[in-house]
């Protein structure tokens, strides 16, 4: 499960933050996850409660954003939404399609104390 350490990965960054800004505890995290990120949110939710044990992130909500995968489609030379990326164009058909978003994971934001 690599959940856990993408999970492992955000306590550090928010770890880094708290020590650059000097805050104690964080609230929330707000995550963006993307749709063709091989990344399952409810995964991270469960990892993240654990790896954030005894934290400066410990008992934060997390909040996530699912982002839509989107490609670029060669044929049509439209920019479309998919859900996986095996998917073919869902206006032309063509499966000749250029992945331009929703492969991301990043922290959005933190509330904090």
């Amino acid at each position: 499960m690599h959940e856990l350490a993408l999970c492992q990965s955000i306590v550090e960054i928010v770890e880094e933050e708290a020590r650059r800004r000097s805050f104690s505890q964080v609230r929330s995290i707000c995550l963006e996850i993307g749709a063709l990120s091989h990344v399952a949110p409810e995964a991270i939710r469960f990892c993240f409660a654990v790896v954030a044990t005894r934290t400066i992130a410990e008992g934060a909500a997390v909040r996530i954003i699912e982002c839509p995968g989107v490609a670029w489609c060669m044929t049509c030379s439209k920019s479309v939404e998919i859900a996986r990326r095996d998917e073919c164009c869902p206006r032309c058909g063509s499966y000749q399609l250029q992945v331009t978003a929703g492969e991301e994971m990043r922290v959005k934001e933190l509330e904090i104390e």
